[in-house]
């Protein structure tokens, strides 16, 4: 496969060091600094894929290079698909991962029905053209924190199929069944397909 380069826009670096673990070797990802951006990027949408794809575009307007961006949320079904957009930020600022999921776990308290998902939707701009890709991945939220690995929700969402939360897991496994190793599975069979073409 032909090597492919794209910047990568975001500034979360849990999220940059599990994409590039994911991806194959033949993509190299472009830093946001490496490619001259020290702003910000906006996440004003109100939508998960709203904000992928604003940060994508405001990456390729300041750069013109092909770049790739991502926006995830844990959507709970009791909540009425909260946290979802402001999943970073659910219990406010300063963001706290502890907060947010202590916020959530409180939410539950006394419910029964604990079923939630993650999403993730990647916004590639190649030549000027988006293009999105979602992986979601359904499971349930467990009664306290479990785990030390991973980051945001991790230790308290418990994928379907699994006793273990994704925090609980090694990177291996859960990067080979969460809802940004399915999004990106959908973005490698693109190139996958674009190169036969």
């Amino acid at each position: 496969m032909r090597r492919i380069s794209l910047v990568l826009a975001s500034n979360n670096q849990h999220k940059v060091t599990e994409i590039r673990k994911i991806l194959p070797k033949c993509f190299d990802l472009v830093s946001l600094k490496d490619a001259g951006i020290t702003s910000e990027l906006p996440e004003s949408k109100g939508t998960i894929m709203g904000n992928a794809t604003q940060k994508a575009n405001f990456v390729w307007g300041a750069t013109c290079i092909e770049c790739l961006a991502d926006d995830s949320g844990l959507e709970v079904e009791a909540l009425e698909g909260r946290p979802g957009v402001d999943s970073a930020h659910y219990s406010g600022f300063p963001i706290s991962a502890d907060r947010n999921m202590e916020l959530v776990l409180s939410q539950l308290k006394g419910l029964e029905n604990r079923r939630a998902s993650f999403v993730t939707i990647l916004a590639l701009i190649q030549e000027g053209v988006c293009y999105h890709f979602e992986g979601r991945v359904f499971g349930t939220i467990s009664e306290e924190k479990r785990g030390k690995n991973g980051f945001g929700y991790d230790p308290i969402f418990i994928p379907d199929g699994q006793s273990l939360t994704f925090a609980e897991m090694d990177e291996k496994r859960k990067n080979k069944i969460s809802h940004r190793a399915l999004a990106l599975g959908k973005l490698k069979e693109f190139f996958d397909l674009n190169a036969e073409n």
